[in-house]
């Protein structure tokens, strides 16, 4: 990595929220009995717009997201931005979990409005899973990260949290591995660096629905989750997104006419 191409420096994580759970009850009761209002399509087309003109933002196999019904979309995570990235180019209005540092005045508004639910990191935060459960049991779609927060590093983390393989098992629902590509030189927009993002979505799996897992199958199904993942960044990085972009046509039409021949 060349000089110019340094990622700019992070701010120091907080993990720990100290404010009491109580502080959040409000934010969960509405994130389970309403659905995004008017600041979620606000905040989208000022983001689609500016993802756009300035990250020259592409998504490929969006189709892959069921328009209808429980999913969960599982991208890595480099950047604040990543959350707007992935809803770009779907129909569908995605409700995301988000660090609970983040609901602070005047912030918060907008984020209960627009769909988000705290989490709260650094502690087993049972909310924000019946959160994500009620919302997916509504038929919604639902954004979590496998790492649990940001990769510092400019690469895909090492570390894959349980948390994704706990919702997907005990809900049943979709599951849609996402590769988001040059997010994580995002931050960067301070030396006037702009990066070109990728988002590309996987083929949807599913696992089948488990009362109570255990720790192990969590972790089991949060890894292989996470590795479809890693398969289609690596595509990306190798490829690029025209060379992906032409595979995927490419892979369609061969089953396209698999399916024609077989007929």
């Amino acid at each position: 990595m060349s000089m110019s191409e340094e990622l700019a420096p992070m701010k120091q994580q907080v993990y720990k929220d100290p404010r009491p759970k109580e502080y959040f009850d409000r934010f969960h009761a509405r994130g389970r009995t309403r659905d995004p209002d008017w600041a979620y399509q606000l905040v989208r087309t000022v983001v689609t717009f500016y993802s756009l003109i300035f990250f020259r933002l592409r998504g490929i196999a969006s189709d892959n997201v069921p328009l209808t019904g429980q999913v969960i979309l599982a991208p890595n995570h480099f950047s604040f931005m990543d959350h707007f990235f992935i809803g770009v180019y779907l129909r569908r209005k995605i409700r995301f979990m988000a660090k609970s540092q983040l609901f602070t005045r005047p912030a918060q508004f907008i984020f209960s409005h627009g769909g988000v639910f705290p989490v709260r990191r650094g502690a087993h935060d049972d909310d924000a899973f019946i959160t994500a459960e009620t919302i997916l049991g509504r038929g919604g779609c639902v954004a979590m990260y496998c790492e649990g927060g940001r990769s510092r590093t400019g690469k895909l983390s090492e570390n894959v949290k349980p948390g994704i393989g706990r919702l997907a098992l005990e809900t049943g629902a979709w599951v849609v591995p996402t590769a988001i590509y040059g997010s994580s030189r995002v931050r960067n927009w301070k030396k006037l660096q702009f990066p070109l993002v990728t988002v590309q979505y996987g083929e949807p799996i599913r696992f089948e629905k488990v009362e109570s897992p255990t720790r192990e199958q969590e972790q089991a199904v949060a890894e292989e989750i996470f590795e479809a993942i890693r398969v289609l960044y690596g595509a990306l990085e190798q490829l690029g997104r025209r060379g992906m972009a032409r595979r995927v046509r490419a892979e369609r039409r061969a089953a396209r006419s698999r399916t024609a021949a077989a007929a």
